[in-house]
């Protein structure tokens, strides 16, 4: 293989820094408390990866760079996942037990007793309340929908009131949330990284300086942020007296890197446990068809759908024929072989495996292409039409592969399929203002519940048109806004349930294509690594050790 010259310098320069090791040593920092200096840990027994390089890691002020904020912070409830079956099921983490009205309004928690931050500060209900009066009012914060549904957030937020109405403290352990109006889906969003909480006096003392200087970047969890080199690494050591446990590894070693086959030949040297295979592109093949490391891949199905999304405003989409036409002459299947190696299962609605309300029971949409040419000559398109697609100029090659096989098969019913690259901002811009036709993407959950998905997407005019999907169906969006407030849960995913196949498959409004496998490849020394269930490729790893092969 031919290697770039500065590709041979950076792993050269990454391999140096992966040695260094030495005794640690105690030193006191400005605060009083204890804290590592970091050039003499030794790392040998860090548990290593590659992460993208953020430029913060306040979990309010972030929505994509998660991996500090799992393993540094708690939250209230945490979601606990089987990855054969598939289920999930939210559990207690820093609250202990909770209990909600019968009308869904109030929900009561309660605080584990004993629970410490890395600064030895005790966590209290008051903790609770400026953690979620931080991210309805920090600047900087874009979690805010997380928790925009307790009792006076929005005036909050909006500086018309100074406390969170919602919010009540009985004591140091005991608080209650009190929403606006029922929300069935309150629960799973605090297991979010967004729903993080934070230590009061820390994080004020920090003020800006929260989430981007270690030290002052104060959790509970099972490690503690010790050193982070923009563009290079960061460190995190195991907490011995976190309340959950200390973490089966002595700290996680994040070496800061994009480049695929820099992450590749890392890996292969040595230098890193464990690699995220959704982040190589091509280079991924390396490790999932060749013969060396079959028995060190590690998978499990990501709670997320791979869809086409079609703009009902733009002639001749807004007929249903149409867009059945396009649904039908799609073979899924092959798609999903030729662009993942089959690695993914076919998808028929909006709610992929895996979520909870997944209908296992929703028809299969077939592929039937005699049946989309007479649909298309029904509609009054037997010469066909001009479709555009469109998609960012940093899209993945899967991503082109995937289009160019889409427009080949929309061309063997008479669609002539016009491909437009556009750059990523003006992309955003158009698909936000409604303006898309035609483009293809993939939404993975933030929280596992149905209204993470549909109401993302139909919820209201306003949702449908920033996702170029003009859906114009009022009484459906309606629905979907009502079944938010269902307190029987049951009910509830009947309804979004109902919902789903109104909208996908009797009005075609979009194509489902498939969810697809996570896959990892670990080292001979890591032990106890699981694939999580979310949309995110961050994990948590406290459960994860370092082992001697």
């Amino acid at each position: 293989m031919n290697r770039k010259p500065w590709q041979c310098t950076l792993i050269l320069a990454v391999t140096v820094l992966f040695l260094t090791s030495c005794g640690a040593e105690r030193t006191p920092n400005n605060s009083g408390r204890q804290s590592v200096r970091t050039d003499y840990i030794s790392t040998e027994n860090f548990l290593k990866f590659v992460d993208d390089n953020p430029n913060t890691v306040d979990p309010q002020c972030t929505s994509e760079y998660y991996t500090v904020a799992l393993n540094i912070f708690d939250r209230l409830v945490e979601i606990q996942s089987d990855p054969e079956s598939g289920s999930s099921e939210i559990v207690p983490s820093l609250a202990e037990s909770w209990e909600i009205s019968p009308d869904g309004l109030t929900y009561s928690f309660r605080l584990r007793e004993g629970v410490q931050f890395s600064n030895g500060s005790p966590l209290t209900a008051s903790d609770v309340e400026f953690t979620l009066r931080r991210l309805l009012t920090y600047p900087d914060a874009c979690n805010q929908d997380i928790a925009m549904m307790i009792r006076g957030a929005r005036e909050l937020s909006e500086g018309r009131v100074r406390s969170l109405p919602g919010f009540r403290a009985e004591g140091d352990y005991d608080f209650s949330l009190t929403l606006e109006q029922p929300y069935a889906p309150f629960l799973a969003c605090l297991s979010t990284p967004g729903a993080s909480i934070l230590d009061e006096e820390s994080t004020l003392e920090a003020g800006n300086a929260f989430g981007k200087v270690p030290e002052l970047t104060i959790g509970t969890g099972p490690f503690i942020f010790q050193e982070w080199t923009p563009g290079f690494r960061m460190l995190l050591s195991a907490n011995p007296d976190c309340w959950s446990g200390p973490p089966r590894c002595e700290g996680l070693y994040i070496q800061l890197l994009s480049d695929s086959e820099a992450q590749r030949l890392l890996f292969e040297r040595g230098d890193l446990d464990i690699l995220d295979l959704d982040n190589l592109g091509n280079e991924a093949e390396f490790f999932v068809h060749g013969d060396i490391y079959q028995d060190n891949l590690r998978e499990g199905p990501r709670v997320g759908i791979s869809y086409i999304a079609l703009n009902q405003s733009v002639e001749p989409l807004g007929d249903v024929r149409v867009r059945r036409a396009l649904q039908l002459s799609l073979n899924r299947q092959l798609l999903l072989d030729a662009v993942f190696g089959g690695r993914g299962t076919l998808e028929n609605g909006i709610f992929p495996h895996g979520l909870i309300g997944f209908n296992p029971d929703l028809p299969e949409i077939p592929y039937d292409p005699e049946e989309a040419v007479r649909l298309l000559e029904e509609a009054g398109y037997a010469d066909g039409f001009t479709l555009p697609i469109s998609y960012p100029d940093n899209s993945t090659t899967t991503m082109r592969e995937l289009l160019t096989l889409v427009a080949s098969m929309w061309q063997e019913i008479g669609v002539r399929p016009l491909t437009l690259e556009v750059p990523e901002e003006e992309f955003m811009a158009q698909r936000k203002s409604g303006a898309l036709a035609c483009y293809s993407n993939t939404w993975s959950a933030d929280f596992n519940d149905p209204d993470n998905f549909i109401y993302t997407f139909f919820g209201t005019p306003e949702h449908t048109r920033s996702r170029s999907l003009c859906y114009p169906d009022n009484e459906v969006m309606e629905r979907i806004r009502n079944a938010r407030a269902i307190v029987n849960e049951a009910a509830r995913i009947r309804e979004y349930q109902d919902l789903e196949r109104k909208i996908v498959q009797e009005d075609a409004a979009w194509i489902p294509l498939f969810s697809k496998q996570h896959i990892f490849v670990v080292s001979d020394r890591v032990d106890g690594f699981r694939v999580s269930w979310n949309g995110w490729s961050s994990n948590r790893y406290r459960d994860v050790a370092v082992v001697t092969p």
